[in-house]
């Protein structure tokens, strides 16, 4: 008898669940955005509202919660119910640099569901035109000619930017030391009024500079040439394998998510990614959307916090 009612108590302490998986979403749904109107996250986040929306039949909608490095935005959500209503832009900077420098009210694994990888824009070394520097063999030499060495910008101490040209440097033995700046814009700001000579930036944030030729661009991190800047070469093909990365965003929820609404997010993000017009705007900003399953994205994070966090410790 007793066992009997454990396991009548047990299916109703399920059934809710399932029933409420199945239902989903049967209210608007809230896509946290970590970062400021405008940005990467910023631009994944709206893109997916839209395309969501359409996919469910649903209201998705993009909530801004620009602090702390991404920090707010994840812990809210971390702390949220479970039941695929609070969805997050995760990333490489919320996720794994900032939990590497100190310390975060989450654990970027435990504390997710991570359910599907955006993918995101490769970092650009961009110059000043007037720079006498036409390759990264170039850039590396007149650094070192330079007693006190060359500044570079990035948008901020401990941001992707800040860690590629902490890498370079290492790799190339360039004269080089950073100029920390609340963003890219301000770094480009300095860097187009020839206040420093170079940046480590996203190449979607100096696309429009780029194009205008108000700055020059020595090399990209993606793993190849991008089609709508192949006069840009790579890092890799110019001598720097190990200079492969991108700004990543993918789409999070709180941990405990049920299985059954992260397998129908993941498909429709990859299906709205799919999606000729999405393709060919994020391709304008150099973003290359990826093709991941829930699984593979979680693999993602993890291998990233194991291949950043240890330099992200220790740049200077």
């Amino acid at each position: 008898m007793r066992l009997w009612t454990a396991l009548i108590i047990a299916g109703i302490a399920v059934f809710p669940t399932t029933a409420c998986a199945r239902e989903w979403p049967a209210k608007p749904v809230r896509i946290v955005a970590p970062y400021a109107p405008g940005g990467s996250a910023d631009t994944f986040g709206r893109l997916l509202a839209q395309k969501l929306a359409a996919s469910f039949k649903q209201g998705f909608i993009v909530d801004n919660r620009p602090a702390a490095a991404g920090i707010l935005g994840s812990e809210l959500v971390a702390k949220a119910p479970p039941d695929g209503y609070t969805l997050l832009i995760s990333g490489i900077g919320s996720h794994v640099i900032a939990p590497a420098l100190s310390d975060v009210p989450y654990d970027p694994m435990k504390s997710f569901t991570h359910i599907a990888f955006l993918g995101g824009p490769p970092t650009v070394l961009v110059v000043t035109p007037g720079l006498e520097a036409k390759s990264l063999d170039d850039f590396v030499a007149l650094s070192k000619a330079m007693q006190k060495g060359a500044a570079f910008g990035s948008p901020g101490r401990g941001t992707h930017g800040h860690l590629i040209g902490e890498m370079f440097r290492a790799q190339s033995g360039a004269n080089l030391f950073h100029v920390s700046y609340k963003g890219a814009v301000p770094a480009l700001v300095d860097l187009t009024a020839s206040q420093i000579p170079a940046a480590f930036v996203t190449l979607s944030s100096a696309q429009g500079q780029i194009r205008a030729d108000k700055v020059r661009a020595l090399a990209l991190t993606s793993a190849k040439r991008l089609p709508d800047f192949a006069q840009i070469p790579t890092f890799a093909e110019s001598g720097y394998p190990g200079l492969v990365a991108t700004t990543w965003f993918g789409l999070s929820g709180p941990a405990g998510v049920p299985s059954d609404i992260v397998r129908r997010l993941n498909a429709a993000v990859r299906a709205a990614l799919a999606d000729t017009q999405v393709r060919d705007r994020l391709s304008a900003q150099g973003i290359e959307p990826n093709n991941l399953d829930a699984d593979a994205y979680t693999e993602l994070t993890r291998s990233e916090i194991r291949r950043w966090a240890p330099f992200a410790r220790t740049a200077r």
